[in-house]
């Protein structure tokens, strides 16, 4: 059995999304507490001496979020604090890490096989770094407790950040990451395995176990 090779990866924890009142601010998990999951995935990945990439979403000067060099692109403190030379630093315009970035090419170059994503959000980046990992044949691990999600409304309804990233980790685990706590991660990383992932197929016969109606 080949030895795993992971990287965490730490996508868009700007502060941004911890503005309050802003549009982005993350409404569930509580903020603080994903932060502090977050943290302590950065802390366990620097001591096991796993390589890290840290990811900043840019817009334009004078956007209204993430523009390029205000304050509310910059990382949050709790990670620019942590931030050592040797971490691969990533800037990026659309969903995907992977999407107009040399991600892909630091991954191969690396030998890395397995991506550990952290940070925010799940309806948005981390949602779109899945999916675009699954034909490249590189898995995916995403710490449920350390990402976050935001109300959403517009033409085809409205869902609370709490139903969202609930949905979404559901969807994830059935096919494109391995969702876990911090606390499942870490217990992974220490014991050098992988944290196994569902499939579509048996989340389907669970699912209509689930709701079947009984005559």
């Amino acid at each position: 059995m080949a030895e795993l090779r992971r990287a965490l990866v730490i996508v868009d924890v700007q502060n941004d999304y911890f503005a309050a009142g802003g549009p982005l601010e993350i409404q569930y998990p509580d903020r603080n507490e994903s932060l502090a999951n977050i943290t302590r995935a950065i802390d366990l990945a620097q001591q096991k001496g796993l390589p890290v990439a840290v990811v900043q979403h840019e817009y334009p000067a004078g956007a209204p979020v993430f523009a390029q060099g205000s304050e509310g692109w910059e990382l949050h403190p709790e990670i620019s604090s942590r931030r050592e030379d040797s971490w691969k630093h990533i800037v990026k315009n659309y969903g995907s890490v992977f999407a107009g970035t040399d991600f892909e090419a630091w991954l191969r170059e690396n030998g890395i096989d397995t991506i550990t994503v952290i940070g925010y959000m799940t309806n948005n980046c981390d949602l779109a770094t899945a999916a675009a990992a699954e034909p490249l044949g590189i898995a995916v691990e995403l710490l449920s407790d350390a990402s976050g999600a935001i109300h959403l409304a517009n033409e085809a309804g409205t869902v609370s950040a709490q139903q969202l990233h609930e949905t979404l980790l559901v969807l994830l685990h059935s096919n494109f990451a391995a969702v876990a706590t911090t606390d499942k991660w870490v217990r992974a990383v220490e014991a050098g395995t992988a944290i196994p992932k569902n499939d579509l197929g048996t989340s389907a016969v669970q699912g209509r176990q689930a709701f079947q109606t009984v005559p």
